[in-house]
């Protein structure tokens, strides 16, 4: 299976990354989900990218419509198959999604602008990867690979001159070729050293005179046009050259094989070669009889020739394949990397906005429970607003007796306040506290019922201490005998100062009524579970 159609930048849609704003779904192809790339629309009204289309077609005998497919309600038939005259190319759309808002994905770069300008900034983004132009497998960025080349590329060396050693360029300008021993210099070399023991007056000739160079000067200027006039002798070099090719005609091409003649030559009594011999660097040769077998041994190395030069045609050629397929990989490498840059940016984007969501949630939750607390303090204030009396009397209805006198005896909730109410319309602001199991000397035994005096709004209009007489009241619901109980405050008493903080101490009838007759039947002090207090002040001294 083909992993991915063409071999383009983008064969298979724009990534949805390089978007400014998240694009639009019918701007997406129905099978890479990026952007369209030279949309192309079905019969059945889907969107593919062209590459898409033709790679889908490729590599499926019978193509279906990916999103007909995805689709529970369509049913696979003849009328979904699509060959490539099902597909036509979709123009509205293309120039909608040209003028589509983009960016330069490549890290540092904060080139935008619109998507048609896109492949071309691609093409010459001075961020982008790109692999070293002459195969030394790194991949670097465009702006750098001058740098590379000239300072951190392997493959890229120059051959010296004079020992042929491959060197870079840095190598190279430090590189000398004295080894110690002028036996193995070169001409060039020879000449120069023995110059430095001659006069600097006497007038040299370029070692390239022979080929055509004119110069003469003393030694050290001919070192220097040496050195400063390589383009001009290799230029003379490049004319002789093309002078010896057109003198010297080429060799006829062979195309069959002589067995004959190499017969012929192993039963010949052939000659030693001639001695070689190097007399003052000039080379010698013995000359022996060698004449009888020239032309059979040009013959046979004309055939070893071409049998050479066919190798080397076919190295070469799969040289150039190998090159190719580097290149392709190299392609690859680079998209596959820009893949990862631009998965790598979403992520760390997404993963600031999860961050953001969950701090907004965080946040929004803190602000449901100030809310709910808002809510439940305004439902308190509202009952006890309907609750409140302003005329210094006051019913108390208590619900789940059994309840509340269970948790009074265990200890989990022992009293309970009623809600506030006031002796006049500007007057003290007072409420009760009950003692269901009882306080002090009525604990186990009676209901305790006390009278407390709290902080209020008009207290300092007020004449302190408390004087009013205070009357408690336990209803009996059947109306005939109402528990009565009352008191005159004790002016020493703090309990009927001014408060200082929210409420007094409580005070009042800690035997207000023995709980054994709480729920005698001649009376009705508990009814369906409820039970009535009543506390009235009485508004006179």
């Amino acid at each position: 299976m083909a992993s991915c159609p063409g071999e383009n930048e983008f064969p298979c849609g724009f990534p949805q990354s390089i978007c400014d704003d998240l694009p639009p779904v019918h701007f997406l192809c129905s099978s890479c989900n990026n952007v369209l790339n030279e949309a192309h629309q079905t019969q059945c009204g889907h969107r593919y990218c062209r590459a898409c289309v033709m790679w889908l077609l490729r590599n499926n005998k019978d193509l279906i419509c990916t999103k007909c497919k995805e689709d529970p309600g369509s049913e696979s038939d003849s009328s979904m198959m699509l060959t490539l005259d099902h597909f036509f190319s979709d123009n509205a759309i293309n120039k909608e999604i040209q003028e589509l808002r983009v960016h330069c994905v490549n890290q540092g770069c904060g080139w935008r602008s619109t998507l048609k300008d896109f492949e071309d900034h691609q093409s010459q983004c001075e961020y982008a990867l790109i692999p070293c132009n002459i195969g030394c497998g790194l991949m670097v960025l465009r702006k750098t690979l001058a740098t590379h080349l000239e300072k951190g590329c392997p493959n890229n060396k120059t051959t010296c001159q004079v020992c042929c050693s491959a060197l870079t360029p840095a190598e190279l300008q430090k590189h000398s070729c004295s080894n110690g021993t002028e036996k193995d210099l070169s001409k060039a070399e020879k000449r120069k050293k023995d110059s430095k023991q001659e006069s600097p007056k006497r007038k040299e000739t370029c070692v390239f005179s022979e080929i055509g160079c004119t110069f003469k000067g003393n030694p050290d200027k001919v070192r220097e046009h040496e050195v400063s006039s390589t383009s001009a002798h290799l230029h003379l070099l490049v004319e002789v050259v093309r002078n010896v090719q057109m003198s010297v005609p080429p060799p006829p091409e062979r195309t069959v094989q002589y067995p004959a003649l190499d017969l012929h030559l192993q039963n010949q009594d052939m000659t030693p070669l001639p001695d070689i011999t190097l007399n003052g660097g000039e080379l010698e040769t013995d000359s022996g009889d060698t004449g009888a077998n020239d032309k059979a041994l040009s013959l046979h190395d004309d055939q070893a020739e071409l049998e050479v030069g066919q190798q080397l045609h076919a190295l070469q050629q799969r040289l150039q394949i190998m090159e190719n397929i580097i290149t392709a990989l190299n392609r690859e490498v680079e998209k596959t990397q820009l893949t990862v840059v631009v998965l790598e940016r979403d992520n760390h984007n997404n993963m600031n906005l999860i961050q953001h969501l969950e701090a907004v949630v965080a946040e929004q939750q803190q602000r449901l429970i100030r809310k709910d607390l808002q809510i439940s303090s305004l439902q308190q204030s509202i009952s006890a607003q309907q609750d409140v009396s302003y005329d210094g009397t006051f019913l108390w209805r208590i619900c789940d007796v059994s309840q509340k006198l269970k948790e009074a005896a265990t200890g989990q909730k022992s009293s309970q306040y009623s809600p506030a109410f006031y002796t006049s319309r500007y007057g003290f602001k007072v409420c009760m506290r009950l003692y269901m199991y009882g306080d002090g000397v009525g604990k186990g035994t009676h209901i305790s019922l006390f009278f407390v005096i709290m902080k209020g709004d008009y207290d300092p209009l007020l004449s302190w201490p408390f004087k009013q007489k205070v009357t408690f009241f336990l209803i009996d619901q059947n109306q005939r005998e109402h528990v009565v109980d009352a008191f005159r405050p004790d002016l020493r008493s703090a309990s009927f100062q001014r408060p200082v903080s929210e409420m007094n101490v409580a005070s009042g009838c800690p035997l207000f009524f023995p709980l054994s007759k709480l729920r005698s039947p001649k009376h009705a002090y508990v009814k369906d579970d409820t039970l009535f207090i009543k506390c009235v002040v009485d508004p006179s001294y």
